[in-house]
């Protein structure tokens, strides 16, 4: 039962974060928004939405340890096995800015929240600072991307979902269906990563990194993977650093503000290394000729397979 409602979870999830994307997008785009700031609020917060979900049901259900969890396998998942096997499949460009802006916003995102949880709990004012701190990078992203828009990752222009010959409320329908099913899906993946911890014994902390972290990045790695395969690559260092940010700033915090998060003594012994440790190794890997080649991807997948191993262990 616990497979079962945590196949059925991350169905409902990945379903619903889609079809959430695509009827806001359109929305936003009938009423003439700019794919800018699509990109930059729905499209973020959709392709984040079963991280967040995730986290603030595990919080809110008594177990912190699959909130965080979540959030730290995600990332680590994100530059390690997503940028890994995209890599080897297609080299990846990386852009200067990436280096200059995103990549040290990662960085400092990741180190603030490690001396947050110093005291092994995420507070209602801690997460309002990482709130905050998102709303001011997101701020300046705005200021800065007017004269250059940011793409929605999505086969969508304002000119095409303008040209539909659907209706509003289809689109209505679609995003309220997407978010019940980020709702439902969120509480049966959760539910059954519980089950499943409590059944085999073992730590919900340990089930929150591997199973629910690899479930809730499928997302990604699927656009990443068939982008590369079509070799129309979408996907950037760039986009994965941002969804790293995303997750400490936005889930965490809104998270933390929801309700206060215990913090199990492991992410601070162990697991908040392994996110700074690939967070470095990422710089010297992109700054030698802007471009991640495959031996590159093959050391970050190797990275991510030795953390799931001693994980197990």
């Amino acid at each position: 039962m616990a497979v079962l409602f945590i196949l059925g979870g991350l169905v409902l999830l990945l379903g619903g974060g889609e079809v959430l994307v695509r009827g806001a997008v359109k929305i936003a785009s009938r009423f003439r928004i700019s794919p800018m700031v699509i990109g930059l609020t729905i499209v973020s917060f959709g392709t984040s939405a079963p991280e967040l979900l995730v986290s603030v049901q595990a919080a809110l259900q008594g177990s912190p340890d699959l909130s965080i969890g979540n959030v730290i396998g995600s990332n680590i998942a994100n530059l390690a096995l997503v940028l890994g096997l995209t890599a080897i499949v297609l080299p990846i460009p990386v852009t200067r800015n990436t280096i200059r802006i995103d990549w040290p916003v990662m960085f400092v995102a990741t180190l603030i929240f490690w001396l947050m949880i110093q005291d092994l709990l995420l507070s209602l004012w801690e997460g309002i600072i990482l709130v905050v701190l998102l709303v001011s990078y997101l701020t300046y992203l705005f200021l800065k991307s007017k004269n250059n828009p940011i793409s929605t990752g999505l086969d969508i222009s304002p000119e095409e979902a303008e040209s539909d010959q659907g209706n509003v409320l289809r689109d209505i329908l679609f995003v309220i269906a997407g978010c019940l099913g980020l709702v439902f899906g969120a509480d049966f993946l959760v539910k059954g990563a519980t089950e499943l911890a409590r059944s085999f014994g073992v730590s919900e902390h340990i089930i929150g990194v591997t199973v629910v972290a690899f479930g809730t990045s499928v997302p990604e790695l699927a656009t990443s993977l068939i982008a590369a395969f079509k070799k129309e690559l979408d996907i950037s260092v760039g986009n994965l650093i941002g969804s790293n940010i995303f997750n400490i700033m936005a889930i965490l915090g809104i998270t933390a503000i929801v309700t206060e998060i215990p913090v199990n003594p492991v992410v601070l012994t162990s697991d908040i290394f392994w996110v700074l440790g690939v967070s470095l190794a990422i710089l010297p890997l992109v700054l030698h000729r802007f471009l991640i080649h495959r031996w590159k991807g093959f050391i970050l997948l190797s990275y991510y397979i030795l953390y799931i191993s001693l994980v197990l262990l």
